[in-house]
């Protein structure tokens, strides 16, 4: 039986042809991503949510009373949420390339995305998935020369293979300075955008009773579908690992100023925090605790952030978020205890996307036996 991925094969040899290929051990190696990558990747997105100084939410709330009760919302009441997505990646380092006086990583990635339907008998199914095989490479005085890149890019390949420029800037990767964390995070900017791209396919199904749930900050969306959600704005991120240092203040005062660990560490089971202003009004964002305390290790687990986009810069209705909040606590029923790190604010839909795409991902073995970089010309 063919290897699947024997397409990347003549970009292996092209490469190992015309520059010097330093091999990873074995082949290739696995880049295993620290667990809290999200809470990285929220402080890279919300950067500007550093100090948080607005309310987002009408009536205006109190700012000595910033918690809301928020009773679990059966689905047998209210099927709130139908729609579940999330993305996942895996990178792999094949190897140093040097041309010149240049040396660089080559690198690959796994990425995928799948959106879950849930059904009124709250059955889960797979509505529609993707995936995607990134080569990773630098161009030019960072890498790779014209001359070689335009080489790589005539090579035929399949639609699920894409050549990409890790060196081309984007929200997450500009931040790096290290080449191989910047390739991670193009990887990871182009898992972004297949979410968009499912996203984008539930336009016309989503509507006031029919809601979507993102795995992770609408913010990073913004540019590319920001437009469709003034039109059709049903979709909401849920966070479950976040930054943990947004200072809020509501008051001139010096005792008005806390800290997001003394705000959640007071936040009881079932209920949410008021509504924030971020970005100017553009995103409204509250958190929402999931389990009690007395089940976990420590304050700030069992907590979600909620985001919601208002590109109009309106607040969120207090019922709204009430809503929205309601059907969360709902969500946690059932958890992965013990699959994740993160389980105490998992929401099992959204794992079960996860295993969707993981389990459509190429395998380790599939994966090695396609990396074979040419034998080296011995020299006379």
């Amino acid at each position: 039986m063919p290897n699947p991925l024997a397409s990347i094969t003549p970009f292996l040899d092209l490469l190992g042809r015309e520059i010097k290929i330093l091999p990873a051990t074995g082949g290739a190696v696995e880049d295993l991503q620290h667990p809290d990558q999200e809470e990285i990747e929220d402080i890279i997105i919300n950067r500007e949510m550093e100090n948080v100084t607005a309310f987002a939410e009408t009536p205006e709330p109190d700012p000595q009373n910033i918690y809301r009760q928020t009773l679990p919302l059966l689905r047998e009441v209210n099927h709130l949420f139908r729609f579940f997505i999330d993305g996942s990646i895996r990178t792999y380092f094949l190897g140093t390339g040097i041309e010149g006086i240049r040396s660089f990583p080559i690198e690959m990635a796994q990425i995928g995305s799948a959106v879950i339907n849930r059904e009124n008998d709250g059955q889960l199914r797979a509505l529609i998935q993707k995936q995607r095989i990134l080569l990773l490479l630098p161009k030019q005085n960072q890498g790779i020369s014209d001359t070689l890149w335009d080489q790589i890019r005539n090579i035929p390949k399949p639609e699920y293979l894409e050549i990409i420029d890790f060196t081309l800037p984007d929200t997450l990767s500009d931040a790096k300075k290290d080449p191989r964390d910047k390739a991670g995070a193009k990887a990871r900017s182009e898992m972004h955008k297949l979410e968009i791209e499912l996203i984008k396919s539930t336009d016309d199904l989503r509507n006031e009773n029919t809601w979507l749930i993102l795995d992770g900050a609408v913010k990073f969306v913004e540019e590319d579908i920001w437009n469709s959600w003034k039109d059709n704005p049903y979709l909401i991120g849920v966070a479950k690992s976040f930054r943990k240092d947004p200072m809020f203040q509501f008051g001139r005062r010096a005792s008005q100023r806390k800290d997001i660990t003394s705000i959640l560490a007071g936040l009881p089971h079932a209920h949410r925090t008021v509504a924030f202003s971020a970005y100017g009004g553009q995103v409204a964002f509250w958190y929402v605790r999931l389990r009690e305390q007395k089940e976990l290790d420590y304050p700030l687990m069992g907590v979600v952030k909620v985001e919601i986009p208002r590109p109009d810069k309106t607040p969120v209705p207090s019922e709204l978020a009430d809503l929205i909040s309601s059907a969360l606590v709902a969500e946690r029923n059932v958890t992965p205890y013990g699959l994740d790190r993160r389980w105490h604010c998992s929401l099992y839909p959204i794992h079960i996307a996860e295993q969707v795409i993981k389990n459509r991902f190429f395998s380790r073995e599939v994966l090695m036996g396609c990396i074979k970089w040419p034998k080296p010309k011995m020299e006379a």
